[in-house]
C-alpha cells in the first residue's frame, strides 16, 4: 500500500502586502532532525521572519518551528537562527544589493521539494510606503467585486 504524503508549501502573505519584490531566489535550509519533521507535519511560522548577513553567511531569523513532541529530551530551539544555504555567487549579489537603502532580504515561501528537501524562496525586496499599501488593497477589492482570481 503506497504512502500518501502531505504536500507542504506555505506562503508569507504578509510579506507581499508590506513589500515589493525586486528578484526572488530558493535557498535550502540547514535543518536538524527534529526541525525537518516539524515542518513536514506544518507547525512553523513565517510570518515575522528576516534574513540577515551574519559572518558572510545568510541566516534566517524568527522563523518558528515548532519543538518535535515524538523527540528526546534533546530538542531543537524554536526561534534558532538558521542557515540558508546558496551559491557563494548569489550570497555575493544580494550582499551588494543589500547595501542600497531601503532594500532587505525577506522570507516568501517554505516548501518541501520533490526529493523531501526543505527549500525556502526568499525575496531581495523594497518597503512599500503608505499610499502603495492603499492601491494594493484598492485593487484586491476591484479584483474580488469582479470575480477574478
Amino acid at each position: 500500500m503506497a504512502k500518501t504524503q502531505k504536500t507542504i508549501d506555505s506562503t508569507n502573505k504578509r510579506a507581499s502586502f508590506e513589500y515589493f519584490f525586486l528578484e526572488q531566489f530558493t535557498a535550502g535550509l540547514a535543518l536538524l532532525g527534529s526541525e525537518i519533521k516539524s515542518i513536514r507535519q506544518g507547525k512553523f511560522n513565517l510570518s515575522d521572519s528576516y534574513c540577515l548577513f551574519d559572518n558572510n553567511e545568510l541566516c534566517v531569523r524568527n522563523l518558528h518551528i515548532s519543538p518535535y513532541e515524538k523527540s528526546t529530551y534533546i530538542n531543537h530551539e524554536p526561534l534558532r537562527d538558521r542557515k540558508l544555504l546558496l551559491k557563494r555567487r548569489e550570497l555575493k549579489r544580494l550582499e551588494l544589493k543589500l547595501n542600497d537603502q531601503g532594500l532587505t532580504i525577506v522570507p516568501t515561501r517554505l516548501f518541501i521539494n520533490e526529493r523531501g528537501l526543505a527549500k525556502l524562496e526568499i525575496a531581495l525586496a523594497k518597503g512599500k510606503k503608505l499610499y502603495d499599501k492603499r492601491d494594493t488593497i484598492k485593487d484586491r477589492d476591484l479584483k474580488r467585486e469582479r470575480g477574478d482570481d
